[in-house]
């Protein structure tokens, strides 16, 4: 991976999605160059229809997994315009480079700045600077929202205005194989210029309140009406369906998270059992993974597709590494397993362990011989109409909604402290 690179190898680069028109802007390296360190954008009092826009600068792409990103801003385009600003995507010199825009939502455009092979850290910044600077003048974007989910996008964004400045912190990406080494320094510097702090999980939320005055726990939510279709009879997919026996399902990125010590061991001890892989390979390489007959890699779902796999699974599987990218996490997929009405097995993450292994709801194992165990135990007691009375119970106040309507408010608050601020200073 580059070391000047904003994207610290979370996942592969994207394109638009089939069937779907790109909207482009285009301009010459010219015409580009003589916009270069053009005014800063202020803040403007006209209301309009839909405020404020938020502009979100994000490391993931978005058409990699459909996760946190995802569910939050596509609840912000129900009011107010979403322009999600993904990294670079290099190309030939003899392209001209641009800004490609594709409306995903009703008022949700996906902006991947496509740019020439081989620029120096310095005009990479520059290029990405004036892309997003065109979008901001030919999308007429005046009151908004930055919203980060890498403080690297600062190096290219910290001479915007923007009413609120909101971090998303769901994971701890320094933590990540191949993270920027610059990746702390600017975290620190947007610290300290962000009005509010969201954390992905409360691990996360423990390692960063010390950091900002305010720091908001916002673990992982689900769609429960989405996975609990898996609770209902279901088409089972072609690929998973020609395979035969106790069907053991992980979904999700493989990478150097996945603890695939623990999943050769366990498919070479119980051969009967098939363990199904669903999502992209990334940031390892795909002949390190265990070859076993009895392990399966389908390949990336879409999120539509996953009930339809799920629901033929005996048991759900969160088999992680315990290692220093795996301190923070929340893993989504907890809740929505469970969501599902799977029984799941997990290695000691800290926050699988903090509530839902503490409350019952998850099994907790940390060798191969407890997790053989403990899936044993899980296909056993898969139908308990107990354990699923109290992962309901427990799921009740848990969701997507819910989450970014907590969220907003909290922004609203901090846009009142700020005009009262700005009021008490005037006087």
């Amino acid at each position: 991976m580059r070391e000047d690179s904003i994207y610290p190898g979370l996942g592969p680069p994207g394109g638009p999605l089939e069937g779907s028109p790109a909207i482009t802007f285009n301009f010459t390296t010219d015409s580009l160059l003589t916009e270069r360190r053009r005014a800063s954008h202020s803040v403007s009092s006209v209301p309009t229809e839909l405020t404020p826009d938020l502009l979100c600068f994000s490391h993931l792409r978005w058409d990699f997994v459909f996760q946190r990103p995802q569910h939050l801003l596509t609840r912000a385009n129900r009011h107010s315009r979403v322009f999600f600003i993904e990294e670079p995507i290099f190309v030939p010199k003899s392209e001209i480079p641009r800004m490609e825009i594709r409306r995903v939502g009703e008022r949700l455009y996906v902006a991947t700045p496509r740019l020439h092979e081989g620029l120096s850290p310095e005009d990479l910044v520059d290029w990405q600077r004036d892309l997003v600077d065109l979008l901001i003048d030919e999308r007429c974007v005046q009151r908004f929202t930055a919203w980060y989910y890498t403080p690297m996008a600062l190096a290219f964004s910290d001479h915007l205005q923007p009413q609120l400045t909101v971090y998303d912190c769901m994971d701890e990406l320094s933590a990540f194989r191949g993270a920027p080494t610059m990746l702390l320094d600017w975290e620190r510097r947007l610290y300290e210029r962000t009005d509010l702090v969201f954390t992905g999980g409360q691990s996360l939320f423990e390692a960063k309140q010390g950091r900002h005055p305010r720091v908001y726990a916002f673990p992982s939510s689900i769609d429960k009406s989405h996975f609990g279709k898996a609770r209902q009879p279901i088409s089972e997919p072609e690929d998973q369906q020609c395979i035969e026996g106790i069907k053991l399902g992980f979904f999700g990125v493989i990478d150097e998270r996945f603890d695939i010590d623990l999943l050769a061991s366990l498919a070479t001890r119980r051969p009967e059992w098939q363990f199904l892989l669903l999502g992209p390979v990334v940031k390892i390489a795909p002949e390190s993974l265990p070859q076993n007959a009895n392990i399966h890699y389908l390949g990336m779902k879409s999120y539509d597709e996953l009930p339809n796999y799920i629901g033929h699974w005996h048991t759900a599987l969160l088999p992680f590494a315990l290692n220093e990218s795996t301190r923070f996490i929340s893993p989504t997929k907890t809740p929505e397993y469970l969501a599902a009405g799977r029984p799941v097995v997990s290695t000691p993450i800290r926050d699988v362990v903090r509530p839902y292994g503490e409350e019952g709801l998850v099994q907790i194992a940390a060798t191969v011989d407890d997790f053989e165990r403990a899936i044993e135990k899980a296909i056993a007691n898969r139908l308990c109409a107990t354990w699923l009375a109290d992962v309901d119970n427990f799921l009740s106040t848990n969701s997507w909604d819910l989450t970014w309507e907590r969220m907003q408010r909290l922004m609203a608050e901090q846009l009142v402290r700020q005009a009262r601020m700005a009021a008490s200073i005037g006087n």
